[in-house]
């Protein structure tokens, strides 16, 4: 049986109550829609997953945090799936009805010619990248096109208007110094923060200011890189700061896209779906402790990472790579 739980129904019943009764009826599977509408979801899936143990559960939420705040209910219980927005891969696949094959990074760092070959006999690629940039990340793009930025934009206003005040604590009049935040991050290229002067310019203190970056992140709104990953916490500032995509980019600063953000941004977000992603002391990205990655336009020379081993340029604008320069879009058939 598939329930939505912010089904009006549920105003005078409580879950716990249909589950009793759809088991008692035979049932086995249940699918519970929009849990995050249900205020108390989480203890009450808990006490139907102890109290009949036959019963198979599947929920699913679009509240990330309430998700999250509902593990320690869930403990042992629940396995918890974030779900990745679509690759360039996926996005080719649903527009031109075609099925790509998912390539390995060693596989693409080795075989790339010969892969771009495979690739280029079905499709341009450059001809759909500039637009998966734009509008390719979410699958709902291809259901409301004239409304898809405006939708992006009552996400970002729920998350930062609603769930960071209510499960975060995060102060309303702070709101809108976040929102100027997520604008200067879309312009940057890509964006360094100063913990110091952004706490001044915001008016809290560095740890509080620390925090509330951490959540931007924990929320999938940003996309955080530091130079030493096994550090990463609540209170460590990040060297480089991205929108988690680059579609919200345009939502939020529209003409005013940074073109070297976008693109390390692309590589960032399909990279870090299966790898390790760091801040590399030359480069723009080291990739599982192993490979370095400068990434820029077609011109983008080795001068900066010549002298390393396992050292790669992901050239944008181009359909061919040679040696250790390799297209950019290919990074988008990862998964």
């Amino acid at each position: 049986m598939y329930v939505s739980l912010d089904n009006i129904w549920f105003s005078e019943h409580r879950l716990i109550e249909l589950i009793d009764d759809f088991v008692k009826r035979g049932g086995k599977y249940l699918f519970a829609d929009e849990v995050h509408k249900y205020p108390d979801w989480s203890q009450e899936l808990k006490n139907a997953c102890d109290d009949y143990p036959g019963l198979q559960i599947v929920f699913t939420g679009s509240s990330l945090l309430e998700i999250l705040n509902a593990r320690a209910d869930l403990s042992r219980r629940a396995v918890v799936y974030q779900m990745q927005g679509l690759s360039f891969r996926e996005y080719l696949n649903m527009s031109l009805h075609e099925n790509f094959p998912v390539y390995s990074l060693p596989d693409i760092l080795e075989n790339h010619r010969d892969i771009s070959g495979k690739i280029l006999q079905s499709v341009r690629p450059l001809q759909y990248f500039g637009p998966y940039l734009k509008s390719g990340y979410y699958p709902f793009s291809f259901e409301m096109k004239d409304l898809y930025y405006s939708q992006i934009e009552e996400v970002i206003g729920l998350i930062l208007e609603i769930e960071l005040p209510l499960l975060r604590g995060v102060g309303i009049s702070y709101i809108p110094k976040l929102k100027q935040l997520l604008l200067a991050i879309a312009q940057s290229a890509p964006f360094t923060p100063n913990v110091q002067k952004l706490s001044e310019h915001i008016g809290i203190n560095r740890a509080t200011l620390v925090a509330y970056l951490h959540y931007l992140q924990e929320t999938h709104l940003t996309k955080h890189l530091y130079r030493n990953t096994a550090g990463m916490g609540k209170l460590q500032k990040p060297d480089k700061i991205f929108l988690e995509n680059t579609n919200p980019a345009y939502a939020l600063a529209a003409g005013k896209v940074n073109t070297g953000n976008l693109r390390e941004s692309f590589f960032f977000n399909q990279l870090a779906y299966r790898h390790k992603v760091a801040y590399p002391e030359k480069g723009d990205f080291l990739i599982d402790g192993k490979y370095t990655f400068e990434i820029g336009g077609k011109g983008k020379n080795n001068r900066q990472i010549y002298s390393l081993p396992d050292a790669y340029i992901a050239d944008d604008d181009i359909e061919y790579g040679a040696g250790n320069k390799i297209p950019l879009w290919m990074f988008g058939f990862l998964y």
